[in-house]
């Protein structure tokens, strides 16, 4: 049950005068001598109860005001076992869920069977979704990994957190988060995986991180001390192991917790889990219709540098290594898959150098070797994710064991989306659909009967306003994100947002994508503008055109749709006060 019942004591029997009531409740918190802030929280989750106590009355109450010690006793087991049963929300008190976040490294709904099952099962994911609720319209304010963690971490645009770009961002740990306002409210905190932020992680009870990417053999962790160790085995359960240690011995098991669970799972350049080797190798992945993209009419799109038949590495990314050959990445290849002790080493070469010797003997070019490297692609990257679907999995088993599911916010998102193969590209950073929108699924705790889909547009700021108010946590006036909690109780609120804002910032950089912002709407319209060395604008219409194939801006027939559009840019770039972007608009 949600309600801690072995959390709360009573000062004093209650009394039949329900005004009184919220006085008979002593929260853990003072009992532990908490701050100031949280001593406050605690009283309000009293006057919670309180209020659904005004609602109910033992029959007890009614026949007499005073009662033998031993009555009371019982009377006071009494509300505690009807609470849970009669009040679900209650039982669930705000500041009482517990939340458990698992974010992977460029994980796209694409491969994820309960988003789309033309590539890869992943049970353990679909049970989330199965169980809870799917968001169709969920994206990221800015998809790359450091600003998007920024973005969810302080509920706001990349602008505003200060964490604009992964070449030269550090994150102000300093600065209001999420995991800060949530300890003031009484909650434990740990972070266990990958961080990505340059700077020393806060607002933690507890971290366990990786050091910048992290590696997936025999990786390394940065612990609480400061002190950089390595573990031995794949990183994925590594992560795992040590989020689920946390959970049975290192929490303080009479407080709510917020534990973040970050793989690098997905992230490139894809080194399966051992055991997954053959894994999908007689698989044929379909070569997706937008594969051989001439990117007519989009300049930024074919400025890029990511697509997989020009620029996926033959060594690093595909593991085609040859003896003498040096690509620009080699190195970088040769260092991560040098972590392996010579037993493990031995399997891997054993499998990947029978495939590499194969490639180099068919001198492949041109669109064929274009597609070999995309079924390479598709086939490492579906075996990190089948490890990543089992540690869910594990995560989820000792959850249900250890009888929390009734008690916890599950959340499974990715920090942003990915091509596999779409437009010919590999990596993220557009705001075209493959890399804007993000898989999220939630399992909800008992008091939340919510099933299903969720169509409202949402996006990773979020998050932040949604822990918070699950939590009974006051949401900061500067947060800038909404609380998913309405979405969540079933309700469609008329006054939901009808649009979303994008910047992306990292250029010139690695992959060669333009500085761009954009909007997109409920209504399946999207406007983006790529400034700084150029002046694009691009307009598409998803409803007709999904694959964002067709760019509509300055095309007779869209001047009412296009000042539309921009009309809601501007609004939503005063609305989060980007006052850089709004300059641009009249480059």
């Amino acid at each position: 049950m949600g309600f801690p019942h072995n959390n709360t004591r009573f000062k004093r029997v209650c009394c039949p005068n329900k005004k009184k009531v919220a006085s008979t409740f002593e929260p853990f918190f003072i009992k532990r001598g908490a701050d100031k802030h949280s001593k406050q929280v605690s009283e309000n989750h009293a006057r919670n109860i309180s209020n659904a106590l005004g609602r109910f009355r033992p029959p007890a109450y009614n026949k007499a005001h005073h009662l033998p010690n031993n009555t009371q006793n019982m009377e006071k087991k009494k509300i505690l076992m009807f609470l849970p049963t009669l009040f679900p929300a209650i039982a669930g008190a705000q500041g009482h869920y517990n939340i458990v976040y698992i974010m992977t490294d460029d994980h796209t709904a694409q491969m994820m069977s309960c988003y789309d099952k033309r590539y890869i099962s992943t049970p353990n994911l679909d049970r989330i979704a199965a169980d809870g609720v799917r968001f169709v319209n969920s994206y990221v304010a800015n998809s790359l990994s450091g600003p998007s963690r920024a973005c969810m971490l302080t509920g706001k645009h990349s602008h505003k957190n200060g964490f604009t770009n992964n070449e030269h961002g550090i994150f102000d740990g300093s600065q209001q988060t999420m995991p800060k306002l949530l300890q003031k409210a009484g909650y434990q905190t740990a972070l266990i995986g990958k961080w990505h932020l340059v700077s020393t992680p806060t607002g933690f009870d507890y971290y366990d991180y990786l050091p910048a990417q992290g590696n997936y053999y025999n990786p390394d962790f940065i612990n609480m001390k400061g002190e950089t160790y390595q573990e031995k085995g794949y990183l994925t359960n590594i992560i795992t192991d040590k989020a689920i240690d946390w959970l049975e011995n290192k929490r303080d098991k009479n407080k709510p917790f917020l534990l973040l669970i970050h793989h690098k799972a997905c992230h490139r350049n894809w080194l399966p889990e051992l055991k997954y080797l053959h894994e999908y190798e007689d698989q044929t992945f379909p070569i997706p219709s937008t594969f051989y993209d001439n990117y007519e009419g989009r300049v930024a799109a074919g400025a890029q540098e990511m697509e997989i038949g020009k620029h996926m590495d033959i060594i690093y990314d595909t593991k085609m290594y040859r003896p003498g050959l040096n690509t620009p990445l080699t190195e970088n290849y040769l260092n991560m898959v040098g972590r392996m002790d010579s037993k493990d080493r031995a399997e891997y070469d054993h499998f990947y150098d029978s495939l590499s010797t194969d490639f180099w003997q068919r001198h492949l070019e041109g669109k064929q070797l274009a597609e070999f490297k995309y079924q390479r692609y598709m086939r490492d990257y579906a075996k990190v994710v089948k490890t990543l679907d089992d540690n869910v999995g594990r995560t989820l088993n000792y959850l249900r064991d250890a009888g929390l599911m009734d008690s916890t916010l599950v959340v499974y998102t990715s920090d942003q989306g990915f091509y596999m193969g779409e437009h010919g590209w590999f990596d993220k950073r557009f705001m075209y659909e493959e890399s804007y929108s993000t898989p999220l699924v939630m399992h909800l705790p008992k008091g939340f009967n919510t099933k299903g889909d969720i169509k409202e547009m949402v996006q990773n700021i979020d998050y932040a306003p949604t822990f918070l108010a699950l939590a009974g946590a006051p949401i900061p006036d500067d947060i800038q994100g909404k609380s998913l909690l309405p979405l969540l109780k079933g309700q469609h609120p008329k006054n939901w947002r009808k649009s979303l804002y994008y910047h992306y910032y990292e250029y010139p950089a690695e992959h060669s994508v333009k500085r761009h912002y954009g909007v997109s709407t409920a209504d399946g319209w999207k406007l983006i503008h790529f400034y700084n060395d150029i002046n694009e604008w691009e307009l598409y219409d998803l409803n007709t055109d999904p694959e964002e194939l067709h760019n509509l801006y300055g095309k007779k027939g869209y001047e009412a749709v296009t000042k539309r559009l921009m009309k809601e840019l501007v609004k939503l770039q005063k609305q989060y006060d980007d006052q850089d972007a709004l300059k641009f608009n009249n480059m």
